[in-house]
């Protein structure tokens, strides 16, 4: 069961019972199916990109979706249908946030030495 509260839903590759689902490509086609739902709407190319709401990523080598609340806010069929798909799959759903890589610390250059002068 998914709290009315969370953020985002995970929805993993992995069943129930511990298996990874098939075929390897369900979180792309999942994806792909919810590329129209996005702010403002579909527009010209959208079914091109996938929407900002329901993006398949890889997190521990384990496939998943990540389904977004405003998803559910906006759309409460679509958000149904993904949470319908977790559920008629067997498929492990969690609800947590996803956090953005830290960006790459900027290369230093290597300190120069302190030069000391007597006086």
């Amino acid at each position: 069961m998914v709290s009315p509260n969370a953020k985002e839903i995970f929805i993993q590759g992995i069943t129930h019972d511990g298996r990874t689902f098939r075929p390897s490509d369900w979180a792309e086609r999942l994806a792909g199916v919810m590329c129209s739902f996005r702010p403002g709407g579909p527009q010209p190319g959208s079914h091109l990109s996938y929407s900002p709401w329901c993006i398949p990523t890889v997190i521990n080598g384990v496939k998943c979706v990540v389904v977004n609340r405003q998803l559910r806010d906006l759309e409460p069929m679509a958000w149904d249908f993904c949470v319908n798909f977790a559920k008629d799959n067997n498929l492990q759903v969690a609800e947590a946030c996803l956090v953005p890589d830290a960006p790459e610390a900027p290369a230093r250059a290597p300190a120069k030495p302190a030069v000391v002068t007597e006086k």
